[in-house]
């Protein structure tokens, strides 16, 4: 168990989770809830350096959290295992004896994700974002949901993309984007009498160490894009600021824009507002009111 140390921050006390945040989105999001204050579990299955392709670590996910003002507890979980994730539950409910968030970030990207080429033509392992990063963020929720009751003020957040209503990456990724969608808005409708919250975010281009490598490797198809990219902090935020909002509520079962939100909130990055592709990319759905039991 981590030790307990003394934290400021506005959101001090509360206890968050963080799937898939070795690297990538998961790390941002967490250093910046780090910065609010928050206890983040950082989940992921990298726990030396140099063991995935990719550079970054659970510990050290952690450590940054820890150092940006809140208290980082890296956890090895494999999200494909669903006994693992049920430990990591019950380890936080007797450790802890709350949990405040969750966010579902964890996601399988296959190295030939922006390949060219029919689903056919591709790998078919790029199916397997459609077990983590879909069905794994479901059995985190399920496993999280008592606990964010029993604590109430909760919040669920999914990290999503355009991708869930406009073509990109090809169909498994897309239907990945539009489930985690869908999640958050039947899981609100389950959890609205308890004080619990459940969105998605639709991040833009993300500066990454993975998108790094793809700008790298195909400037010409990225450069543009990466020019107006988004540090993942910048939705660890925006996460950060729907939770304590205390109209959290009237939020739950949307999918919502991150930039928009930011212009919401009077959340910018790094000194500037991070453009939404609305206009581009398509809006999110907006879920019929009819409840069939």
């Amino acid at each position: 168990m981590a030790e307990k140390t003394s934290m400021a921050g506005p959101m001090a006390g509360k206890v968050a989770v963080v799937t898939g945040a070795s690297r990538g989105a998961g790390a941002g999001i967490a250093r910046a809830l780090g910065a609010q204050g928050y206890t983040v579990y950082v989940t992921g299955r990298t726990v030396e350096e140099g063991a995935a392709p990719l550079p970054g670590t659970v510990g050290a996910t952690a450590a940054a959290v820890t150092a940006a003002g809140g208290r980082g507890v890296p956890v090895a979980v494999d999200h494909r295992d669903d006994a693992m994730v049920q430990a990591l539950f019950a380890r936080i409910a007797r450790d802890e004896g709350r949990l405040d968030l969750l966010v579902n970030n964890a996601t399988h990207i296959h190295d030939d994700l922006i390949t060219p080429g029919g689903f056919w033509e591709r790998p078919l392992g790029l199916v397997d974002i459609l077990d983590v990063g879909l069905r794994s963020g479901y059995v985190a929720s399920f496993f999280a949901a008592p606990l964010l009751i029993r604590t109430g003020g909760g919040l669920i957040a999914f990290t999503s993309s355009f991708g869930s209503v406009c073509y990109m990456h090809g169909p498994a990724y897309g239907a990945q984007k539009a489930g985690v969608d869908k999640f958050a808005a039947d899981m609100g409708v389950d959890l609205r009498d308890y004080d619990v919250a459940a969105v998605s975010v639709w991040m833009g281009p993300l500066r990454t160490e993975r998108t790094a490598k793809a700008l790298g490797d195909r400037p010409d198809q990225y450069e543009a894009f990466m020019a107006q990219a988004e540090t993942p902090e910048f939705t660890g935020r925006v996460i950060a600021a729907i939770h304590a909002d205390p109209a959290r509520m009237s939020w739950s079962g949307q999918t919502v824009i991150g930039a928009e939100m930011g212009v919401h909130y009077g959340i910018t990055d790094e000194g500037r507002q991070p453009p939404s592709y609305r206009d581009m990319l398509g809006v999110p759905r907006v879920p019929h009111p009819a409840i069939v039991r």
